[in-house]
């Protein structure tokens, strides 16, 4: 989708979309669209649109007419991103062209301006790479869109969202491709040529290297399968020279069968997407590189493919992490906890930072818990928690704490090693959290973040289509600017 500004409307163009507030039709509309549109019940509520012909100049044009809400709203900026992708939704394959967006009269500052652009861009991503046979009907016209009227600033305020965009839209490409395309090596190789002239620093730890590390939670996961598992930092310097680095990690499954502890095969084909979490960290440094964040931060992504072949690992087995600590391997299909806990702790022992994150469609015992409206969020720490939730709520990647206790961490003793990877059925989020807790230093603020019922959606959300949200992206580059003034 192409963006430019303009003074004006061009003559060429014949769809024109208005920004309506709550209850305020514009005074200088036509009489048959003013009544159509009350007859039609538009009031201006975020995300309506009303549209009709008129004609003007001697020319007739479509006026699209979307509600913004109210200019009280304390959320306003959700909202303008809820009106610019409800005009996506409705054009986006309408056989419409080109749009023309009219914020002469809408009294929007630029970062409002910027967050209806946004709206517009995210809701419009479409991945059809693999649908040769569409329908016209289904196919996407909409390639541009000219706004006028726009506030000055604005060019500076969309860069910086167009950046959020950019972060967004290459996680949704990372989830939504299959697990014969995406797969630990190829993850590698898509980052490689999206960071390329960014600035970013990009570290690749193969098997041998791994093993030499003794990351034997993270090599077990991967050894059924024949695509070679992979560790993957991208380090972004925009801060203080020497100063620690705010850490996050991704759990990076690029496809998920269970392994011996084999998944029910109705609905398997979804778990290409168990990668969203290495995908949410990929998009959210390719944000913060893209629009050069004032802070240094560092993501790691672990990458395996779990895969149930003659070699791959049992239930029962015993596995040492990088940190020595031992695990009985209880199920096969917990494995994202495995990949977490080397890529943990390699993470605190290679950049010391200082903080840490983690991403992770890890459970789906969070799903039955929170469902697709937001992701469980555990934490040791008070202060990088409340950021977080305050983050989740600006960034509209919403997050709700969970809580972390003794009482749970004992359900996942084992009696012949350090740990087992699961505990009993009940609290089933509760301890896959417990158990990352263990591999993170004593005084480390950490926060793991279960983003498994955000990840993907099977219905169309705000601005995103079926399929990959991207969730994840918004939330990191939210902390960055707030937390750390990035």
């Amino acid at each position: 989708m192409d963006f430019t500004f303009a003074q004006s409307v061009p003559a060429s163009i014949r769809t024109i979309a208005l920004p309506v507030l709550l209850d305020t039709l514009p005074p200088e509309l036509e009489p048959a669209l003013r009544d159509g549109a009350k007859a039609a019940r538009f009031t201006g509520k975020a995300g309506q649109v009303f549209d009709g012909f008129v004609e003007r100049g001697g020319a007739v044009h479509r006026l699209a007419l979307v509600g913004v809400g109210a200019a009280t709203e304390k959320e306003r900026l959700p909202l303008l991103e809820k009106a610019g992708a409800a005009l996506a939704a409705k054009y986006l394959t309408s056989g419409e062209k080109e749009l023309a967006l009219d914020l002469s009269n809408s009294g929007l500052s630029p970062e409002q301006a910027a967050a209806m652009l946004l709206g517009l861009r995210l809701r419009s991503w479409r991945y059809d790479k693999y649908r040769t046979k569409l329908k016209d009907e289904q196919k996407v016209t909409l390639a541009a869109v000219t706004v006028v009227g726009v506030p000055d600033g604005t060019d500076a305020a969309w860069a910086d969202a167009s950046a959020v965009a950019d972060g967004v839209e290459f996680t949704r490409e990372l989830v939504t491709e299959p697990g014969n395309v995406i797969y630990p090596e190829s993850f590698v190789e898509r980052c490689r040529e999206r960071f390329a002239g960014t600035g970013v620093e990009i570290t690749v730890l193969d098997e041998d290297e791994m093993g030499a590390l003794g990351m034997g939670a993270l090599l077990g996961v991967g050894q059924g399968s024949r695509r070679a598992s992979r560790m993957l930092a991208l380090r972004w310097q925009g801060g203080a020279e020497g100063a620690a680095p705010m850490a996050f990690v991704g759990k990076g499954v690029t496809f998920d069968t269970g392994g011996i502890s084999l998944k029910p095969g109705p609905g398997m084909e979804e778990m290409k997407w168990d990668m969203g979490g290495a995908g949410a960290v990929a998009g959210g440094m390719l944000a913060l590189a893209r629009r050069k964040a004032k802070a240094n931060v560092v993501g790691v992504m672990g990458l395996v493919e779990n895969m149930p072949d003659g070699n791959a690992q049992r239930p029962g087995d015993v596995v040492t992490s990088m940190s020595g600590q031992t695990i009985e391997v209880i199920n096969t299909d917990a494995e994202g906890r495995l990949v977490l806990c080397d890529a943990l702790h390699w993470t605190q022992e290679t950049y010391s930072p200082s903080a840490i994150v983690d991403f992770a469609t890890l459970t789906g015992a969070m799903v039955i818990s929170l469902g697709n409206e937001q992701a469980g969020m555990f934490s040791n720490d008070e202060t990088l928690a409340e950021k977080l939730l305050l983050a989740g709520v600006a960034s509209g990647d919403k997050l709700w704490r969970m809580p972390l206790a003794p009482a749970y961490d004992k359900l996942i003793d084992s009696p012949i090693a350090d740990m087992r990877n699961v505990g009993p059925r009940q609290a089933g989020s509760i301890t896959a959290a417990q158990f990352l807790l263990r591999f993170i230093r004593d005084g480390l603020p950490w926060a793991h973040c279960d983003i498994a019922g955000m990840a993907w959606a099977d219905k169309a959300g705000a601005t995103w289509d079926k399929g990959a949200t991207g969730y994840g992206v918004r939330l990191i580059d939210r902390y960055v600017r707030d937390a750390l003034g990035g």
